[in-house]
């Protein structure tokens, strides 16, 4: 593939041809005055009578995707993001070849001439621009300029494929907007489009290493389908559907298709692999992690294939997600005074958490307030744990309060949303945990 000089290398090539037609031609014995051969904008060539020159002018007005290649070599970079190939940049080149004469017919015979050496050179052969961009001197010994002597390097001449010219037709209002463009006097004009460029990037690629053995696998399609979510307190409790999940809880996963070779549950980024005989195809039971934090959790049923000699787990089937609460618990004793209330919960409340204390005012049966007097309640937010020093998951929590009533109140802490429970006396009334408020 070429290097970014190939456009600047293949005006040079043109230009070179053209040169040495005319000069085999003896252009110069039928007008009777030199020609010259240049790459210049038309606007910077001098046309008032007293200056102009018979000369050509090729110029390179316009460059286009080429269509059959714009799509070679993509995608160029893998799934991280690094570059795996350098897809070529495929572009043609558009040309507008004009003669200038400062005597009549001139522009004619220059365009003549012009046109026949393209048609003779329909394509750019490899040996012809070789020869072109390898002259590294001028004759009487004077070197060419840097820009010229670094077109060497552009490596046209081993692009994949062969530069091709052909004529194009333009019409008189393309024409006329391409000349006012240009803001300089019209003069008779040729366009012609060299196809096609291949320039590709030099940059460093990452390369995997050869496959050294292939294998093919065939596994049926048996999605995981979750379909309801329920707990157990312990191994022996009942399955309930509806109750709360505390820590230690078992979860029971309920659903179709929840068997396989490997089975992993996936708990907010927590793997887990339950035992084999808390499997079936309709349920799995799992004891929750105890790393697992309170609040609103995604669970779900991973089928790993195995694969590779010896066989490795690979990612296969994964069901849907569905959700579950974990709710904290207040353990062991409160201690409170009129300005904190401190408690211990499990499980531990990591630093980004949000922690609420809720406060209930307790009064029972036989003291409950007349119906028009409200019993007293409070929402204190915990300081931010990332404020800790160092912040890291806590168990203990104490929690800032003020204006609270002197009485005896209900506990609850929310965390993420979460809620601890209340429990209950015979009678059905919440009595429990609670804390007295000097």
């Amino acid at each position: 593939m070429s290097t970014a000089l190939a456009i600047a290398s293949v005006t040079h090539v043109l230009m070179d041809l053209l040169n040495n037609g005319l000069i085999d031609q003896d252009i110069t014995s039928a007008i009777g005055t030199n020609v010259t051969v240049t790459a210049l904008p038309p606007d910077r060539i001098d046309t008032t009578p007293a200056n102009e020159q018979s000369q050509l002018n090729l110029f390179m007005y316009q460059t286009t995707p080429n269509l059959g290649w714009r799509n070679v070599g993509l995608p160029s970079r893998d799934v991280q993001g690094e570059r795996v190939i350098n897809p070529p940049l495929a572009i043609d080149l558009h040309y507008l070849l004009t003669a200038y004469g400062a005597h009549g017919l001139h522009t004619d015979i220059l365009l003549g001439y012009g046109m026949q050496l393209l048609h003779e050179t329909p394509v750019l052969v490899r040996d012809a621009i070789r020869r072109s961009l390898t002259v590294t001197s001028v004759s009487g010994g004077g070197l060419l300029p840097l820009a010229l002597r670094a077109l060497a390097t552009s490596e046209l001449a081993e692009q994949v494929e062969q530069i091709k010219i052909t004529p194009e037709s333009l019409n008189t209002e393309e024409i006329s907007k391409l000349w006012t463009a240009f803001q300089a006097k019209f003069r008779p004009t040729a366009a012609y489009k060299a196809s096609v460029i291949l320039i590709q990037s030099r940059r460093s690629t990452k390369s995997a290493l050869p496959v050294r053995g292939r294998k093919l696998y065939v596994e049926p399609f048996n999605q995981p389908v979750i379909e309801k979510i329920k707990s157990q307190a312990t191994s022996s409790a009942p399955i309930i559907e509806d109750q709360q999940i505390l820590p230690g809880y078992n979860l029971i996963i309920e659903g179709r298709n929840l068997r396989s070779d490997t089975v992993h549950i996936n708990m907010s980024g927590i793997e887990v692999t339950p035992a084999v005989e808390d499997v079936s195809d309709t349920q799995i039971i799992i004891p929750l992690p105890a790393s697992l934090s309170a609040g609103v959790h995604g669970v779900q049923v991973v089928h790993r294939i195995l694969m590779g000699s010896p066989p490795v787990p690979h990612r296969g089937v994964e069901s849907n997600v569905a959700a579950f609460v974990l709710h904290p618990q207040i353990i062991g004793t409160i201690i409170a005074n009129s300005s904190e209330v401190a408690l211990t919960v499990n499980p531990a409340v990591g630093e980004t958490q949000r922690v609420v204390l809720l406060l209930n005012e307790y009064n029972p049966i036989p003291l409950n307030p007349p119906a028009d007097v409200p019993p007293l309640s409070y929402s204190f937010h915990a300081p931010p744990m990332a404020l800790l020093s160092p912040p890291a998951p806590t168990e203990n929590i104490a929690i800032p309060i003020s204006g609270v009533s002197a009485g005896v109140y209900l506990v609850r802490v929310q965390v993420d949303g979460a809620e601890s429970p209340l429990r209950y006396d015979p009678a059905g009334q919440y009595d429990r945990p609670q804390v007295t408020i000097p």
